[in-house]
């Protein structure tokens, strides 16, 4: 996802010459051929994130279309008062770029793990919020977020859904397998595991429709409460606290709906910090988000 979020960022460099692009000091290798082609379009702010998201602020101010781009909670957490009185109050052109979603540098410990920071941006005004679940889809959804301009946040995955490349629209869902008996809602590259387990259910004689939402702010409401209705059994996966984030969003948007709902679960991350270190593949069925729990979820939601 990191290079073709790259690969569109330099595109988009060769078409507006008010791109900038703003590194909190990582990456080099694959921001070389950008950092070559536009020298004039690009700062390296070093380890100061807090500074980097000011800065990009008062270049939106002046006119620049700016991308900022760093580590995980480094871009979000670290800089939230830059991001709220000086982006967000502003409405400035900014987005937010993070790499290694939820538990993508599982082996450097929670200090570099993103698993707040969907529920935290997605309370700020103006801010889209955007988890792709794919490569060509960080690729897709980069250009969208130009075109949409303002406050914005792009969560990169290590993971990919490993899905075929198809239309995708900022802001509306995305429905990736059909099915009758239960619905999954799930957000970013984990989205691979919810295919993988309804893939797995299908064996056994049960129907379950996989619902794609990359974008979290604008909310899709129409589209999860006809897939929510339909199903009647609602599941929400997310590598990412279940506190405000993805699961939060989809019973909001339901019971404001008046969505009769059966049975209803989310996946993520419990209270507390994840302690164990790993791979993230080692990290999601330690802390049961991977395809094995999604389908004993289940199995339990219709047994009930």
């Amino acid at each position: 996802m990191r290079d073709e979020f790259i690969r569109a960022v330099t595109e988009l460099a060769s078409e507006d010459a008010s791109v900038m692009l703003i590194n909190g000091d990582l990456g080099f290798s694959v921001l070389n051929d950008y950092i070559e082609r536009f020298p004039d379009n690009y700062v390296n702010a070093g380890i100061a994130e807090q500074n980097m998201t000011s800065v990009a602020c008062g270049m939106a101010m002046a006119g620049a279309r700016v991308y900022t781009y760093s580590i995980g909670n480094f871009p979000t957490l670290r800089c939230l008062e830059q991001l709220r009185n000086d982006v967000c109050a502003h409405a400035a052109n900014v987005t937010v770029v993070s790499i290694g979603g939820g538990l993508s540098y599982g082996q450097l410990g929670m200090t570099h793990f993103a698993t707040e920071d969907l529920a935290i941006l997605r309370t700020l005004p103006g801010m889209t919020v955007v988890a792709p679940s794919d490569p060509w889809q960080a690729h897709a959804l980069t250009r969208q977020l130009h075109e949409r301009g303002g406050p914005c946040y792009l969560r990169i995955d290590k993971g990919r859904a490993g899905l075929p490349e198809g239309p995708v629209t900022l802001g509306k869902v995305r429905q990736v397998r059909d099915g009758a008996d239960a619905v999954i809602f799930a957000t970013g590259g984990i989205l691979g595991e919810a295919m993988a387990a309804a893939e797995q259910l299908s064996g056994e004689g049960v129907s379950v429709r996989v619902i794609d939402v990359h974008t979290l702010k604008p909310l899709d409401d129409e589209g999860i409460c006809a897939a929510a209705s339909a199903c009647g059994r609602v599941v929400t996966l997310e590598e990412h606290t279940v506190i405000g984030g993805l699961g939060g969003a989809v019973a909001e948007a339901c019971l404001e709906a008046g969505v009769r709902i059966r049975s209803f679960k989310r996946l993520g991350l419990v209270e507390g910090y994840p302690a164990a270190v790993g791979d993230q593949d080692y990290l999601r069925k330690l802390y049961r988000i991977d395809r094995h729990a999604v389908a004993a979820t289940l199995r339990g939601l219709l047994d009930r």
